[in-house]
């Protein structure tokens, strides 16, 4: 009897391991979206604190500080998620037939997108600020303000939030419902720390850049003075990695059955 008890247990603890290794292409590509997700309250911040954040109506002016230019997110999903529940939702079921509209990789993966146009749209802001600051002769002036309303940084923090509605809600969903039923509190772990290890990745390669473009060129992409720093730079090469871990996770997704289904995608 206590064989049989030894046998039983051996097979569950293969069972759940072997469920949590199907998750891993799906978690490793999602790193990179982690890490653009970590821009918004850092150098989106950092952006917005050199343009003209004012807001207002003939003699009354209200400055809006940088950091709080992050509500942008906020009603962007809130403004979302009913846009989602109620249209895009049963749109999607009509021709899927399935109750969720669409499935849950398909979910992640129109956030990897959105992720991806975030930080396009990041960077042609970036360029057009530097830009700007070059002409009007503003660039050895870092507390100078860039003629540049903050309202050029809301494309990039509105994919940002529309994107968390179909990334964030679908990684947390697949994460829980797709480990084995006895581990779904380390499902949920899994999911957490694909934030915390792409805000590791992020910080790092911040700091390898910062300290090879200040040998390479004497002024670093993350200088003080963001009029003579290349945040754009940054910017593009997120999205560089963005695009190459959405083709990686497109070629994963293909592939992936579903727990208790035959399901691709």
């Amino acid at each position: 009897m206590e064989d049989d008890e030894f046998v039983s247990r051996d097979v569950g603890c293969g069972e759940g391991s072997e469920g949590l290794l199907r998750l891993l292409p799906t978690w490793a590509t999602c790193l990179t979206y982690a890490m653009v997700f970590g821009q918004s309250s850092t150098l989106f911040t950092k952006q917005g604190s050199t343009l003209d954040r004012r807001i207002g109506f003939r003699d009354f002016n209200l400055e809006v500080p940088p950091a709080a230019l992050q509500v942008l997110i906020s009603v962007s999903i809130v403004g979302f998620v009913p846009v989602y529940d109620r249209i895009l939702v049963p749109v999607a079921r009509k021709f899927t037939k399935l109750p969720s509209g669409i499935t849950t990789l398909q979910r992640i993966g129109a956030g990897l997108v959105l992720s991806l146009a975030s930080m396009v749209a990041a960077a042609l802001v970036e360029m057009k600020r530097l830009r700007t600051a070059r002409e009007l002769g503003l660039v050895n002036q870092p507390e100078a303000v860039i003629p540049m309303s903050f309202w050029w940084l809301a494309p990039q923090y509105v994919l940002s939030g529309v994107s968390d509605v179909f990334a964030m809600i679908g990684l947390q969903e697949f994460c829980y419902d797709q480990v084995p039923d006895a581990l779904r509190s380390l499902g949920l772990a899994l999911y957490l720390s694909i934030f915390g290890i792409g805000s590791f990745i992020s910080g790092f390669l911040v700091s390898v850049i910062d300290k090879a473009s200040s040998k390479k060129t004497g002024e670093s992409w993350f200088s003080n003075n963001l009029n003579r720093a290349h945040l754009d730079y940054f910017y593009w090469l997120l999205a560089g990695l963005s695009t190459l871990g959405l083709l990686l996770y497109l070629h994963f997704a293909q592939a992936y059955v579903y727990k208790g289904r035959s399901a691709i995608l």
